[in-house]
Parts: C-alpha cells; sequence; structure tokens
C-alpha cells in the first residue's frame, strides 16, 4: 500500500515543516487538494501555496484537483512537475483529451469517481491512465466519514482494471485509517490519502507504518 498523506490536514502555518516532516516519515506521495469554491463549496490553495509545497517536499506530488476548469488549472500546476495529476470525470466533457493532455506534459494523468459515480464509468479511459482515485467521501472537505458502499464500487472497479490495464494504480481517499485499511487493501486498493489519520497522529511514522500493509 503506498501512503499519500493530503496537505489539507496539515498546520498551513507550519506547512513546510509539516510537508518535511510526511516525507522524512515515509510517505510515498504529497496529495495536494486544489478546490475552486465552485466545482465543490470550498476553497483552497493556489499555484504560490503548491510550488512552496513542492519545494519542501522530497516525494513525489498528487495534485486533485476538484474544479471547473480542469486545463486551466493542469496548466497553473504543470510547471511544478508533480507526480500526477487527477480530475473529476463529472466535470470533464472531453476526459480522453485532458488525459492525453496532462500526459504529454511528462505528468501522470488520473481520474477521480465521486461516491455516486459508478465504477463503469472509466471502463473506456482505463487503457489511458495511470491512476483512478476513488472518493469515499463527498469532496471538498476533510474529515469526514468513510461512506462504505463505495467498497463494492472498488471491487468492481479492480475487476475492470484487472482485465484493461493492470498496471494502473487504485487510490481512494477519504475517511481512511488503520481501522479499515486491511479491508481496502483486500477490495484492490493500492495507493491510500489520509489527512486527519495521519495529521491528528502523535507519530506521523507511526500513522504511515500503520498504513504501509
Amino acid at each position: 500500500m503506498l501512503v499519500a498523506p493530503s496537505v489539507l490536514s496539515a498546520d498551513f502555518g507550519n506547512l513546510e515543516r509539516d510537508v518535511k516532516a510526511i516525507c522524512d516519515a515515509g510517505c510515498d506521495l504529497v496529495h495536494v487538494d486544489v478546490m475552486d469554491g465552485h466545482f465543490v463549496p470550498n476553497l483552497t490553495i493556489g499555484p504560490v501555496v503548491v510550488s512552496a509545497i513542492a519545494k519542501a517536499a522530497t516525494k513525489p506530488l498528487d495534485i486533485h484537483l476538484m474544479v471547473e476548469n480542469n486545463t486551466f488549472f493542469v496548466d497553473l500546476f504543470a510547471p511544478l512537475k508533480p507526480g500526477y495529476i487527477s480530475f473529476h470525470i463529472e466535470e470533464e466533457k472531453n476526459p480522453h483529451r485532458l488525459v492525453q493532455y496532462i500526459r504529454s506534459l511528462g505528468i501522470k494523468p488520473a481520474i477521480v469517481l465521486n461516491p455516486h459515480t459508478p465504477a463503469e464509468a472509466v471502463e473506456y479511459l482505463l487503457n489511458d491512465v495511470d491512476m483512478v482515485l476513488v472518493m469515499s467521501v463527498n469532496p471538498g472537505f476533510g474529515g469526514q466519514s468513510f461512506i462504505p458502499t463505495v467498497v463494492e464500487k472498488i471491487k468492481r472497479l479492480k475487476a475492470l482494471r484487472d482485465m484493461i490495464n493492470p498496471d494502473c494504480l487504485i487510490e481512494i481517499d477519504g475517511g481512511v485509517s488503520d481501522k479499515n485499511i486491511a479491508m481496502l487493501k483486500e477490495a484492490g486498493v493500492d495507493v491510500c490519502v489520509a489527512g486527519s489519520y495521519v495529521f491528528k497522529h502523535d507519530s506521523y511514522e507511526t500513522a504511515i507504518s500503520n498504513l504501509h500493509i
């Protein structure tokens, strides 16, 4: 299991410290939630802050766009050379074209499914993406409770993934902790995003180690 702590739950007054700390504690990716206040009812961070995160991080950035104008935001963050940029299929009219565009920039493209969106929605994109992010909470805010019906969707997605593109990773975001990580791995998850669980833990190293199963 790869672990991608979400900096949305970090102390923004000590952001450099916290980003360096999770990297030193053994995380695999640094998950960055970008919200525009339109696609979701929250507004988070722009390129100036993400650039500061990129400078502090020693692990690749995993940028999750929760925005209306995906291409605009891809162009904003592409110069930072993140490992992944993911966007929501619910918002994008031409997802295949955007996937190709992200890859042309030397970035791994990923696509996101909201809790209500079926796994089959990405069936015809699986050959072209490096990762599918499944939301296990409604996007927009940290600290929400895990939606258990998502587990069955992950299993269906894994079956499609294994048949079409076994190299594509399955990522989960929302309500992840040491209490459900074994179940998620068994369902087919390869990468877990964890915000509150990591940043509210007494030891980042212990929290990340607990998810590295």
